[in-house]
C-alpha cells in the first residue's frame, strides 16, 4: 500500500499541477462537471435510484458546476433542481404515497455533491494556486491520518461510522493539513501569513475527517463498501473526494473572510 501510494502520487501529481496552472480555467470546470455527475450516478446507484429520475438528476449536477461563474451562482441551479425533480416525481407516479420517500435520495445526492464541488470553481477563479493548495493540504492531512493512525491508532474515533478511523489518526489529520497548508504557502505565494497558514490548513484537516465520516455514513446507510468501481482496487469517486467535498467550501469561506 505504501509503494502504491507512493507511485500514484508521482505519477498524477505533476499532470494535476500542471492541468490546474497551465490550462485555461474552463478545463478545471470541466472537470469538476464530470466529477459532479459521476458522483451523483454513485450516489443514486447505492441508493437504487432508477429511471427518469436518475438520468435527468445526474445530468443537472454536471450543470451546476458551471454556475459558479455565472450571476447569482449555484443557488438558481439548485433551486431549479428541486423543482424539475420534484415535477418529476409527481408526473412519474400516479399516487401521493411514499413521495417523500422517493424524492429524499435524489435531493440529498443533488445537494450534498454538485454545489459542493462547485465552491472549487470560485477558488479557481481567485487563482489556480489554491485549487493546488486545497488539494496539497488535504493530501497532507490524508497521508498524516494514515500513517499516524496505521501506526500508533488505538482509540476509535467514531467506530459506528467508520471503523478503521482513530483518535490518533484524527490529531493527525489536523496536525498535517496545518504543516502542509504552511509549506504550500510559502511555495505557492497564495497570501496567507504563516500564522493563518497553519490555522486554515488545521481547518481544512478538521474538516475533511467530517467529509469522510459523512460518506462513510451514507455508504454504510446504504448497506455499500465502496460508492463504486470506476477506480479498480479503490473504490468509487466519491470515495476519493468525500473529503474535499467538506474542505473546499470552507477554504472559500476563508479565503473570502480573508479578503485574499
Amino acid at each position: 500500500m505504501h509503494r502504491k501510494r507512493i507511485i500514484t502520487a508521482a505519477i498524477v501529481l505533476p499532470f494535476a499541477v500542471a492541468y490546474v496552472m497551465l490550462l485555461p480555467k474552463i478545463f478545471f470546470t470541466l472537470l469538476l462537471c464530470a466529477a459532479s455527475g459521476i458522483g451523483v450516478h454513485e450516489f443514486y446507484t447505492m441508493y437504487g435510484v432508477q429511471g427518469p429520475s436518475k438520468r435527468v438528476g445526474i445530468v443537472l449536477a454536471v450543470l451546476v458546476p458551471l454556475s459558479a461563474h455565472l450571476p447569482g451562482g449555484p443557488i438558481n441551479y439548485v433551486v431549479l433542481g428541486f423543482m424539475v425533480l420534484a415535477a418529476i416525481r409527481l408526473f412519474e407516479k400516479k399516487t401521493p404515497e411514499d413521495a417523500l420517500k422517493d424524492i429524499t435520495p435524489l435531493m440529498v445526492g443533488f445537494l450534498y455533491i454538485p454545489p459542493l464541488l462547485a465552491f472549487q470553481g470560485g477558488l479557481r477563479d481567485m487563482g489556480p494556486a489554491w485549487i493546488i493548495f486545497l488539494y496539497g493540504t488535504i493530501w497532507g492531512a490524508d497521508s498524516a491520518a494514515y500513517y499516524i493512525g496505521k501506526g500508533f491508532g488505538k482509540r476509535k474515533l467514531y467506530e459506528s461510522m467508520s471503523p478503521n478511523k482513530t483518535i490518533e489518526g484524527g490529531v493527525a489529520s489536523v496536525v498535517g493539513g496545518a504543516i502542509c497548508a504552511l509549506l504550500l504557502q510559502r511555495i505557492l505565494g497564495v497570501g496567507l501569513a504563516p500564522g493563518l497558514a497553519l490555522v486554515v490548513g488545521a481547518l481544512v484537516g478538521g474538516v475533511t475527517i467530517v467529509g469522510d465520516l459523512v460518506e462513510s455514513m451514507f455508504k454504510r446507510d446504504a448497506g455499500v463498501k465502496d460508492s463504486g468501481t470506476i477506480i479498480p482496487g479503490h473504490g468509487g469517486l466519491l470515495d476519493k473526494i468525500d473529503g474535499v467535498l467538506f474542505a473546499g467550501p470552507v477554504l472559500y469561506w476563508a479565503v473570502r473572510a480573508l479578503g485574499l
